[in-house]
């Protein structure tokens, strides 16, 4: 949803380039802005690649940012001063998204949820 490649970093090592992980900020409207889209390639997971990502973003973004994750996630987050938010606390494009992931994660019975953290 809402892809825009020039918004992405892309981390990358070896003669080749070899592409190793990519994240985002991803705005939405002009008051919103969301860490988004991180994701390692399994061979390169553990290895701190995430890490860079992320604090390459959190350098010079403003804020408040916000950012969505699995709630078994939520302490990787915390380490970066994200904190998780109410559901009144969540702008309104949380608030629904957060409404469609409740209902699928109950049909799917499944045990986790979806977080929604803020970084002031």
């Amino acid at each position: 949803m809402g892809l825009d490649w020039k918004r992405f970093v892309v981390a990358a090592a070896g003669a080749q380039d070899q592409v190793m992980g990519i994240g985002q900020l991803k705005p939405h409207g002009t008051e919103i802005l969301e860490l988004a889209s991180i994701a390692v390639f399994p061979e390169y997971r553990g290895t701190g690649v995430a890490r860079a990502i992320i604090e390459y973003l959190l350098k010079d973004s403003p804020r408040p940012l916000y950012l969505m994750c699995e709630s078994s996630l939520g302490a990787l987050y915390e380490r970066f001063g994200f904190r998780s938010v109410s559901y009144a606390e969540m702008p309104r494009y949380f608030q629904r998204i957060t409404k469609l992931a409740g209902l699928v994660t109950t049909l799917a019975r499944r045990d986790t949820r979806l977080l929604v953290m803020k970084l002031q």
